[in-house]
């Protein structure tokens, strides 16, 4: 049976009582393919734009599209797996995203590129619960660890997708996005011995009961650091929409590069992100969650608030910094969700991921609209303040190493 003791944060899994490292980079290797895959289409966006002769409020709606299909779906997808495990699922998102990197391969119109990029997101919201929860069961209690290696697979694919898209696509069509089908069938092998794993997984514990232990806070104090969690995610995903939306166009717009040039400076900022991610969670089972949450997201303020006014040289150098300073946020932020509700890991990770990615979709349409209103200089002016909100993370209570 399971055992409620309110002293201390965490879960003491029976069953993995060692971190399963080959688990751990399997489902980090499976988040790179899969992230890889998604990045695709705000690598695109250039290519899209001048074929179909969109709007930055069109480019906007194709990251809302892409974002709620994945937010919306996430923690219903976790709550029903914590009750019902489904070890093949994240085989049923891969074809999903399969799918719609086809159809937008072949995408003949802006409402048929809409169909697709939903066909992603689907793929997403199935994908990333479960990935997350197995990373959790794999950590052997070294829960910011495994949560980096997880998050540093999606955004090593996340850097490497807007590369590729300028070798592959750009010199040529965008009917060349289809070769990109040859990484979703790939995740399908590496998903396949994942989910073997994950079923002997959910065997052995049903025969050894894991001990679940309870943060010691009240409910109001679990809803009240879930509120705020949720506000520094906003802050972080509505800031980095301004990035991995419209960076490439504001380089083009303000130091007239090319869209390859342009990609590559995406690339280096991507990079960096993926490298404070490594850092973040290590960090956090270190010093504790709270304080890297907390400088993650209002660290960066500086760097952002000199990002607008900075020349070519500096704004490669700024982007890199807040790369590494405000990605390290996540993977703290979601182990820590995690602790404060151990009996739903599933619809904990499936509400923050699908938040986040929920906040990056809202931030690119306002920001997109808001650009077409004024300038893609001026949203990064604006913006710029968006992590000063990082400092309600100092409300967050410390939660007692075990």
């Amino acid at each position: 049976m399971e055992i409620e003791n309110k002293t201390s944060s965490g879960i003491q899994n029976e069953v993995v009582q060692k971190t399963v490292y080959p688990i751990l980079f399997a489902v980090a290797i499976a988040h790179l393919f899969s992230d890889l895959l998604q990045a695709v289409i705000p690598a695109a966006y250039p290519i899209l734009k001048e074929n179909y002769n969109l709007s930055f409020t069109q480019i906007g709606l194709i990251t809302l599209s892409y974002q709620l299909a994945a937010s919306i779906l996430q923690p219903i997808v976790g709550l029903y797996t914590d009750k019902h495990p489904k070890p093949f699922s994240q085989m049923y998102g891969m074809l999903f995203t399969l799918a719609g990197i086809i159809t937008l391969a072949y995408a003949t119109s802006f409402n048929i590129v809409l169909v697709a990029v939903v066909l992603v997101g689907i793929g997403s919201s199935i994908f990333h619960p479960e990935s997350s929860r197995i990373s959790f069961l794999a950590s052997g209690g070294k829960r910011g660890l495994a949560q980096s290696i997880f998050q540093l697979g999606g955004n090593a694919g996340t850097a490497i997708g807007p590369l590729l898209v300028a070798f592959i696509v750009v010199p040529r069509s965008q009917h060349h996005i289809v070769w990109f089908a040859i990484i979703a069938l790939m995740a399908l092998f590496v998903l396949y011995r994942i989910a073997f794993w994950y079923q002997n997984h959910l065997i052995l514990r049903a025969k050894n009961k894991a001990v679940i232990v309870l943060p010691d806070l009240t409910r109001s104090q679990v809803n009240i650091s879930v509120l705020l969690l949720l506000v520094i995610i906003f802050s972080k995903f509505f800031y980095t929409a301004s990035i991995s939306s419209y960076y490439t166009f504001y380089l083009m717009d303000k130091f007239q590069l090319s869209i390859q040039d342009a990609q590559f400076h995406l690339f280096w900022y991507l990079a960096a992100s993926a490298v404070g991610t490594l850092l973040g969670g290590p960090l956090g089972d270190k010093f504790g969650r709270k304080y890297v949450i907390w400088f993650s997201v209002l660290g960066a303020a500086p760097f952002t608030l000199m990002l607008p006014f900075a020349d070519l040289f500096w704004t490669g150098i700024l982007s890199v910094v807040i790369g590494m300073i405000i990605s390290s946020a996540f993977p703290a932020i979601l182990v820590y969700a995690q602790e404060l509700l151990p009996k739903k890991l599933g619809m904990v990770s499936g509400l923050f991921y699908g938040f986040a990615f929920g906040m990056g979709g809202l931030g690119s349409a306002l920001l997109g609209n808001l650009a077409d209103e004024t300038s893609i200089t001026y949203i990064y002016q604006l913006c710029a303040y968006l992590p000063l909100i990082g400092i309600v993370a100092l409300f967050l209570p410390n939660l007692k190493k075990k």
